[in-house]
């Protein structure tokens, strides 16, 4: 079956999709000998297909990794300002990797990382309807009727922010811990949302992510997934 090149290098591992769509306007990517000019040209698999002259990796089969991630690290392959990332702090044996969503530089827990741009992109949509768990531990007074009104979605800043689950785990004085369910995940979502209502968030740690969990990962560790659990979880999305 056809698909488009962008792809086809992105499943190699070589890089993202979009990586791959920047190596095709650079000419960089040549298919039986001509240099290809638009990403959105199609190709089946069996052409002789070359970056910068030399031959793609072999399609490696989808994998996925959940990963423990520490506050304090990058989700990026690449910073300006040469800060800490998580691609390069993990172990040495890993292979290209690229991140379903991301977690912000204050955030922990919960990472999925797989070799496949395809994999990375369907788990990200909302409409998959996967459930993200965090346990946010949060400074200020928690008004429960507040909370409510995220439970129903809200606007701000004209940003609107899908319907949340919020439980109160515990309380002590105007220390909170929090667990808050969401599908969407904008960017620094639950920052921002608690913000809104008064609160202030001193820890934010991702527990799930679907039906992957964070469990007993250690700060740092990789756990592969099994493929028999890939296909039991995954399915056609695979």
């Amino acid at each position: 079956m056809a698909e488009r090149i962008a792809k086809f290098i992105a499943r190699s591992g070589v890089c993202s999709r979009r990586e791959a769509e920047q190596l095709v306007l650079q000419k960089r990517i040549s298919v039986d000998g001509v240099l290809i000019e638009s990403p959105a040209f199609n190709v089946v698999g069996t052409e002789k297909i070359l970056l910068d002259g030399e031959k793609l990796p072999q399609i490696e089969k989808t994998r996925l990794w959940l990963y423990h991630k520490p506050a304090g690290l990058l989700t990026t392959h690449k910073d300006t300002d040469d800060r800490a990332t998580v691609f390069a702090n993990l172990p040495d044996d890993m292979p290209r990797v690229i991140s379903v969503g991301r977690l912000d530089l204050n955030s922990e827990g919960l990472l999925l990382l797989t070799n496949s741009g395809e994999l990375s992109r369907k788990l990200e949509l909302p409409n998959n309807g996967w459930k993200r768990r965090y346990k946010v531990r949060v400074h200020g007074f928690v008004n429960r009727n507040k909370l409510s009104e995220l439970e129903k979605g809200v606007t701000i800043e004209g940003v609107t922010y899908g319907p949340i689950k919020v439980e109160v785990e515990s309380q002590k004085g105007s220390n909170s811990w929090l667990i808050i369910t969401l599908s969407e995940g904008k960017n620094r979502e639950i920052r921002k949302l608690m913000k809104s209502i008064g609160l202030e968030v001193a820890r934010l740690i991702r527990i799930s992510y679907g039906p992957f969990q964070l469990g007993n990962l250690k700060r740092g560790e990789v756990r592969e997934v099994s493929q028999k659990v890939l296909k039991e979880q995954l399915g056609n999305k695979l």
